[in-house]
């Protein structure tokens, strides 16, 4: 698969899954644009790739707006968008604060909603474009989360939601859902925790039926077409587009692609780069 001169924006893109993503989409040929909060960890992932660093808070539509604008003014189009930014603030639910569901359900499910809302109108116009959300295998539900849980929940009805209403301006909406990855963000779970994060990866990797986990310093090194052959951690992937007027798109379960209720291995960023061709 190749994405030649296509323009891509990354979401948390600084590091993780997101870095890994978008230096998977330079690889593959697409100009790309990595967004963070933190605009020097943006910068050190776009300066190997010859990418455009931009810094912001998915969570403030006029700072997604605006870095929509500069995306197409800088580089004429939009062809691709990978909402990747996400934070945690896990607690069982009597611990948890107001502030702790907020932050998860802004970051993830409307910082998601406003980039989607500003990259559909590029994309509109040109007649094409792809959507990528980055959900997870807890949105099935897991343990201490239940603001992350709703969100990547969320995530996955309103790309089936966007399939339908962008299909018929050529657009595809899609998720990923990932297991576990070992990234800076599960680290600092182990760490709120309490826990060795050998010994929280070990026990990660005993709830994945290949029990094995992977990392986000690998996740590049994998291609679209040997993604789902990879001896890593497990991922299910949502809704998909479906491009025609009326045709309601059915989750991948439905389609022969993923068993229901099976994990199967992938690797998130390889996984990203197939979404944004289905």
């Amino acid at each position: 698969m190749t994405f030649k001169d296509k323009v891509v924006l990354v979401t948390g893109g600084g590091r993780g899954i997101g870095a890994a993503t978008a230096e998977r989409f330079a690889r593959d040929g697409a100009k790309v644009v990595i967004s963070d909060m933190d605009l020097d960890e943006a910068q050190l992932v776009a300066r190997p790739i010859q990418g455009l660093a931009i810094a912001c808070d998915v969570t403030d539509r006029e700072q997604v707006n605006g870095m929509v604008a500069r995306t197409v003014g800088e580089l004429g189009r939009l062809d691709v968008l990978v909402c990747s930014a996400g934070i945690i603030r896990d607690n069982l639910l009597f611990k948890m604060t107001d502030d702790d569901w907020d932050a998860v359900i802004d970051t993830h499910l409307k910082g998601s909603f406003l980039c989607a809302r500003a990259a559909q109108r590029p994309m509109v116009d040109q007649k094409y474009g792809k959507m990528v959300f980055l959900s997870s295998t807890s949105a099935l539900g897991n343990r201490g989360q239940a603001n992350y849980s709703a969100a990547k929940a969320g995530l996955q009805g309103m790309a089936r939601t966007l399939a339908i209403e962008l299909g018929p301006f050529n657009i595809n909406v899609n998720t990923v859902a990932p297991g576990f990855v070992e990234t800076r963000m599960t680290r600092a779970t182990a760490e709120r925790m309490g826990v060795d994060f050998d010994a929280f990866k070990i026990g990660a990797a005993s709830q994945i039926p290949l029990g094995r986990i992977t990392s986000a310093a690998a996740l590049e090194q994998g291609t679209p077409r040997d993604g789902p052959l990879h001896s890593w951690g497990g991922g299910a992937v949502g809704a998909r587009g479906a491009g025609q007027r009326g045709h309601r798109p059915r989750p991948l379960s439905m389609q022969g692609r993923v068993p229901r209720h099976v994990e199967r291995p992938c690797e998130p960023a390889t996984r990203a780069s197939q979404a944004a061709f289905w």
